[in-house]
């Protein structure tokens, strides 16, 4: 089962170091929110806490 704090760790250790800041692509968002059974906008939401910025949105879906 899932909880929040491994959901956040993985999306943390994903998200990669660039330009200062840490970014996660939004094809890996897709794939994480499948792994993990959750909807696409937790993942959103965990970035937007964790200061992720999503890049190479694909759908819009991210902003």
């Amino acid at each position: 089962m899932c909880t929040s704090d491994n959901l956040t760790d993985a999306v943390r250790e994903r998200a990669q170091e660039t330009d200062g800041g840490k970014k996660l692509a939004c094809a890996e968002a897709f794939e994480l929110a499948q792994e993990f059974g959750v909807e696409v906008s937790e993942i959103g939401h965990i970035c937007n806490r964790q200061k992720i910025k999503i890049r190479k949105c694909q759908l819009g879906c991210f902003s």
